[in-house]
């Protein structure tokens, strides 16, 4: 299946497999699809062992990484000592009590565990560069923004590289700035999709953006999960699709099992766009936590980088009280999921997923063509 991206990017199938499991990345680009590694989350060394890794095990097939970058607005490099001294005492105590109520020994969050220095680390300047020098250093045949305008460092050092810079929009604003910027895919990406998303659903996005993109190849995220989804894409004008919620029901995902399972228990409409997890809206299984935010005595969720490093702390002691069997661990347990986890069911493969999500698009454009000559 040709199109203008899957022969920018030099796979088989115009089908990218967004993944933060490098096991994962590998299989989609083994099948012949795209695996995008979801990169920020890791210290530069880290990162660089990782994507030897995948390049070890993905066959010599293509591959590409991701990157979370907010405005520099956002606190950019000020030191987490600072930013942890600006969370109020009111969200800490809130989130101590909140783990308190379900049997977890609370942390001391004003001081932190150290489990989201890291990713805040990742988000700021700093952090991008080495990120950035890390990716450019290998054979990447995508780096993506999953956040905001792509940095000039990404979109220098893509055409430096002969990389293409992709970068994920929810609205015809926000696709017009990134084409302004020069970006050379566009992700349009529907509020059906996991992680962080807009409001437009992907059935009515995904065409605004294909009309504004012009020769810029788009693809089409959220709610893609099989091959019908994927033609529908295509027959919104999409060069491809961008998937990611339906990697966590593959045996390589590295979701810990407690919340796979609540995946596999869940329908579609349990999920939430919530901020009290990252600061931004994102899509995630529902669950006490997030009841415990919507609360009329609830604070507000912090900027970005600040609810970060309130949120991710605490969730590092919800993981480990999940895994050792804490039931009020359990009722808290989540993570950032899109609208088709409501098809989840036994694990399978990586590689199987993509090779039926291709061939029942396959299928149905046959099926398609039929209709056009009765």
């Amino acid at each position: 299946m040709r199109t203008s991206f899957s022969e920018m990017v030099g796979v088989r199938h115009p089908l990218v497999g967004f993944s933060r499991s490098p096991g994962v990345v590998a299989a989609v680009s083994r099948a012949g699809g795209l695996g995008v590694f979801a990169a920020t989350a890791y210290r530069p060394a880290e990162l660089d062992a990782q994507l030897f890794w995948i390049e070890e095990h993905c066959d010599g097939r293509p591959y590409g990484v991701d990157l979370l970058v907010p405005p520099a607005t956002e606190g950019g490099a000020e030191l987490l000592a600072t930013l942890r001294a600006q969370i109020p005492q009111r969200h800490v105590s809130f989130v101590q009590d909140l783990l308190t109520r379900h049997g977890i020994e609370a942390p001391d969050l004003a001081r932190g565990t150290g489990a989201s220095d890291d990713t805040v680390r990742g988000l700021s300047p700093e952090g991008v560069q080495q990120i950035l020098d890390v990716t450019f250093a290998h054979r990447v045949a995508l780096v993506a923004n999953g956040l905001g305008t792509p940095p000039r460092a990404m979109l220098d050092g893509g055409r430096a590289h002969g990389i293409p810079v992709a970068s994920l929009v929810g609205a015809g604003k926000h696709a017009q700035a990134q084409l302004e910027m020069g970006v050379d895919v566009l992700v349009a990406q529907g509020t059906e999709a996991g992680g962080h998303t807009g409001t437009i659903a992907t059935m009515v996005l995904t065409p605004e953006i294909v009309d504004l993109a012009g020769e810029v190849p788009v693809l089409a995220a959220g709610g893609v999960a099989d091959g019908r989804q994927m033609a529908a894409a295509l027959a919104l004008g999409a060069s491809g699709v961008w998937c990611g919620s339906v990697w966590l029901n593959s045996h390589e995902d590295v979701t810990t099992p407690v919340v796979k399972q609540k995946f596999v228990e869940a329908t579609s409409a349990d999920t939430v766009r919530s901020r009290s997890r990252t600061g931004k809206p994102a899509r995630q299984l529902r669950s006490a936590w997030h009841d415990a935010w919507d609360a009329p005595d609830a604070p507000d969720p912090l900027p970005m980088q600040q609810q970060l490093l309130l949120a991710k702390d605490a969730w590092a002691e919800i993981d480990r009280s999940a895994e050792a069997g804490g039931a009020g661990a359990r009722e808290l347990e989540s993570f950032f999921v899109g609208q088709v986890v409501g098809s989840f069911g036994a694990l399978r493969s990586a590689e199987e997923i993509t090779d039926e999500i291709v061939a029942g698009c396959d299928r149905r454009l046959a099926e398609l063509a039929r209709f056009l000559r009765a």
